[in-house]
């Protein structure tokens, strides 16, 4: 019987140990944690300034740009099959060809002034740009590389550009960076263990830190840097080299954000440690993707960073897939600002630095729905308590309830279900133009929850999703809170 006890209980504390791995569990009091030297740094969310800015922004601008605009996907009358960015890697592109692409680089029509309007008229709050790509080629002047704008026939420095006009807009600036680099000469896809190879990977991990280094110290308003080509077992194996780096980033640039996709820890997980807690300071799997529910993500912070094309980073002269419109970009914004997310919208401008006119009018009508609805957007959080309906997404600011409408219910009416002891509707709005609509008690269903119906007016005319305003009253409980916000 002992003998049996003892099993139990051994085998009861690897299923607690295997749900802590799993999930991020806050509340999950038996968790039991693994000692890690190189896992999370501070599980659960960061609440300093920069963060909570940062979670604030709902929508994001994403800008891949490098020397591959150029061919853009195309190379002697043939298409790549892959996302334009990579053709380096396509075996139709001779690699001596695609390595003095440089010298063609000559982008006269970029304006990053233009670029940063165009992003605020979006409603965009931050920006990741493409300093280097996985080609190796910077778009900034580096001391630690000949690779470089400085060597082309453009000469300025294209970061220092997008920082300063961004900046000026207001709008927090983010520095993408592939660690993967196909030209230094150092880079591997597995742990070298040839002598030689091992010499040439140290200096690849110090012309690394240099880089980084570098960036922190000619950009030093950035607020966050923004990592790729971390993958291969090379640079998951380097646990304790990359979380010092990262150390030493952070005591650089106090509040820098850096995602979950950086670095392993020593068992070589990625985005979440061996404990179930995140990597880093928000969740970056959900790329090109969204979760189906809040549930998914554990209580992290997470963006979603999406391409127009289905899978498309950089400049294409022809989309070969299907682009998404306006109104499915529009409708992500608001599914991913429901599960307290930001939505990355990406651009791939050509070579001479235009952004693609069907990429300047999805900017312009995202910015038009922005302008009116944006505040259902920006410092929101998802609604507590309030069950989501068919019509469309919830968001939540204070004692609003923002009611995100893509599908109009015929009948005008949209039905809305509060748990039992928390809010009651007061005054309910559209935003777009502040009407006042009915609200009625409808009473209570079999889960005793509270309905109430709001009233859309009769002919309303939907070209858009829109939005209403909710005016959130605390119940707690109390029978007549309803009757006295209809006061």
């Amino acid at each position: 019987m002992k003998i049996k006890l003892i099993f139990c209980s051994i085998a009861l504390l690897l299923v607690i140990q295997l749900n802590a791995q799993t999930h991020n569990v806050e509340n999950f009091k038996a968790r039991i944690t693994i000692p890690l030297k190189h896992g999370s740094d501070h599980p659960g969310k960061r609440t300093d300034e920069a963060m909570n800015r940062w979670r604030s922004h709902g929508l994001g601008q994403f800008i891949h740009w490098g020397v591959y605009a150029i061919p853009g996907g195309e190379w002697n009358g043939k298409t790549y099959g892959g996302a334009a960015e990579w053709i380096q890697a396509w075996r139709e592109f001779p690699k001596d060809e695609y390595d003095n692409l440089y010298k063609q680089f000559n982008p006269t029509d970029f304006d990053a002034g233009k670029w940063a309007k165009q992003a605020k008229e979006m409603g965009a709050g931050y920006v990741i740009f493409t300093t280097k790509h996985h080609d190796g080629f910077c778009m900034w002047p580096s001391k630690y590389s000949d690779y470089t704008i400085a060597n082309t026939p453009y000469k300025k420095d294209i970061v220092k550009q997008v920082v300063d006009a961004y900046t000026a807009e207001g709008i927090d600036v983010h520095l993408y960076f592939s660690v993967m680099d196909w030209t230094q000469g150092g880079w591997f896809y597995k742990t070298p263990t040839d002598s030689k190879d091992k010499a040439k990977w140290e200096e690849f991990k110090r012309f690394t830190r240099n880089q980084l280094l570098e960036l922190l110290d000619n950009y030093p308003n950035i607020k966050g840097l923004w990592f790729d080509g971390t993958w291969d077992d090379s640079w998951v194996n380097e646990s304790e080299f990359a979380h010092d780096l990262e150390k030493e980033l952070r005591a650089k640039s106090p509040g820098i954000i850096i995602g979950s996709r950086f670095r392993a820890d020593e068992s070589g997980n990625r985005q979440c440690d061996a404990n179930g807690d995140l990597i880093g300071d928000y969740d970056q799997t959900w790329e090109r993707d969204l979760p189906v529910s809040i549930e998914q993500l554990h209580g992290n912070d997470w963006d979603c960073c999406m391409t127009i094309p289905e899978n498309g980073w950089g400049y294409a002269k022809k989309w070969t897939t299907y682009a998404k419109t306006p109104y499915e970009l529009i409708s992500m914004i608001s599914e991913c600002n429901s599960m307290g997310g930001n939505l990355v919208i990406n651009f791939g401008p050509d070579g001479k630095g235009n952004i693609r006119p069907e990429e300047t009018h999805i900017a312009t009508e995202i910015g038009k729905w922005m302008a009116v609805n944006g505040d259902a957007v920006r410092g929101v959080e998802p609604a507590g308590n309030i069950r989501k309906q068919g019509w469309g997404y919830m968001t939540q600011k204070g004692n609003k309830l923002f009611i995100h409408v893509y599908n109009k219910p015929i009948n005008n009416i949209l039905r809305v279900e509060f748990g039992r002891k928390t809010y009651v509707p007061g005054g309910v709005f559209l935003l777009k133009d502040h009407r006042r609509l009915k609200v009625e008690d409808a009473g209570r269903n079999k889960k005793n929850n509270r309905l109430f119906n709001i009233y859309l007016p009769e002919g309303m005319e939907v070209v858009d999703p829109f939005v209403v305003e909710v005016e959130l009253i605390n119940n707690t409980g109390d029978k007549d809170a309803y009757q006295q916000a209809k006061v």
